[in-house]
């Protein structure tokens, strides 16, 4: 296990009616708050104004800025960094899941940055402040509601790119189950998904003696499994979507990083993919992780073993490769039970840019992607050829 320093500030208000203590926690971290959300779902459901109820009982200012995406996208990025210094709010509050928790982030680090908001997503420049943002979940998935990272996408060049900075982590975050009984089933099968990978993309690791975080990623892995599910199946099991919900949030805050170095080459890859594609990240994953797994399978046959035996409860008994690529088929089953594709043909993807995004994947070829196993360019092809 390596040295680690941990560090988890997002206070999180979990439960049934949580959103009605918005305006309270809103107030502590500013007077004027840019009320940051997605499409229509949150006016149609009542949502927003019961939030616009709870932050005007708390004296709270609202900006309004709607419209954010999947896949979040510079354009209304630079809107909100302009109406925040317009109208000069303090705070930012995003209501939905990942992609506007990240637009908001965006935003927080863009209003008092001099430069192109661009740059912290280019490694150009690191975020020296922020507005203080909160969050209330509607969309488990993406882990973006207690963690510093956000992903913006430009449609110049077609690049979806990483920034983080611990000036984003939201200062709370509130979590009610009940607000993603709406979702559509392939929409909380796609959160699933995003969820199970995060959690994959940080059990493949080269650190030795780390069976504390080994059993914790297992721990999520397993709870997925048994409640995703039922989340699908169930909308309104609100035992199964609080799991769900939970785990999201584990999966993603930097519990699971301590003391080990995770892989992320499946992330960078479907980064450029649905920056070309814009196809949901979730869905993305699912297509990806099978492949990536069968690539790499031979560099640690063990810990394959260990997830197909201690998570898909494969028998034990049998030869080591077998084992290994039997866990694999039972991920690659889960995802297409959950209605999840499992071939990139499947998002209406072929092989005529496999070249370009491992491409733009390793910088041209100048860099590898991956830490449990450093891949080159050619072997991104390899493994989407593997996915097709």
């Amino acid at each position: 296990m390596q040295n680690f320093t941990f560090s988890s500030p997002t206070q999180i208000v979990f439960g049934q009616q949580t959103e009605q203590k918005v305006g309270e926690a809103t107030k502590g971290l500013g007077n004027k708050v840019l009320l940051h959300y997605g499409q229509a779902s949150i006016v149609k459901s009542g949502l927003k104004d019961r939030i616009c109820q709870s932050l005007a009982e708390a004296g709270v200012e609202v900006v309004e800025l709607g419209g954010v995406r999947p896949n979040p996208r510079l354009d209304l990025v630079h809107k909100g960094i302009e109406l925040g210094r317009q109208k000069q709010v303090d705070c930012i509050l995003a209501v939905g899941g990942g992609s506007v928790i990240d637009s908001a982030k965006a935003i927080a680090m863009g209003v008092p940055y001099t430069g192109e908001v661009w740059d912290f997503y280019e490694g150009k420049a690191l975020a020296q402040s922020a507005l203080p943002l909160g969050v209330v979940l509607t969309i488990p998935g993406s882990g973006s509601e207690a963690g510093g990272g956000t992903v913006l996408t430009k449609e110049e060049g077609q690049l979806k790119r990483l920034a983080w900075s611990e000036q984003v982590i939201p200062k709370f975050a509130i979590m009610n189950p009940e607000l993603s009984f709406s979702l559509p089933p392939y929409q909380t099968a796609c959160g699933g998904g995003d969820i199970i990978s995060h959690v994959l993309e940080r059990y493949f690791t080269t650190v030795q003696d780390v069976d504390l975080t080994d059993r914790l990623c297992e721990a999520i892995l397993s709870s997925m499994i048994q409640n995703l599910p039922l989340a699908v199946a169930e909308p309104n099991n609100y035992a199964a979507r609080a799991e769900v919900m939970w785990a999201g949030t584990l999966a993603h805050n930097g519990l699971l990083d301590t003391g080990r170095v995770g892989d992320w080459a499946c992330h960078a890859i479907e980064h450029e993919i649905s920056g070309l594609y814009d196809v949901p990240h979730g869905a993305g994953m699912a297509v990806l992780l099978p492949a990536w797994m069968r690539h790499v399978l031979e560099h640690d046959l063990d810990r394959f073993v260990q997830l197909a035996t201690r998570v898909w409860q494969v028998d034990a008994a049998g030869k080591s490769p077998q084992i290994a690529t039997e866990g694999i088929v039972r991920l690659e089953e889960f995802f297409a039970k959950l209605g999840l594709p499992t071939r990139l043909c499947q998002l209406g993807i072929d092989d005529a840019r496999f070249s370009e995004i491992a491409t733009k994947c390793t910088g041209g070829g100048e860099f590898t992607v991956g830490n449990f196993v450093q891949l080159k360019a050619a072997d991104i092809v390899k493994i989407l050829h593997l996915a097709k």
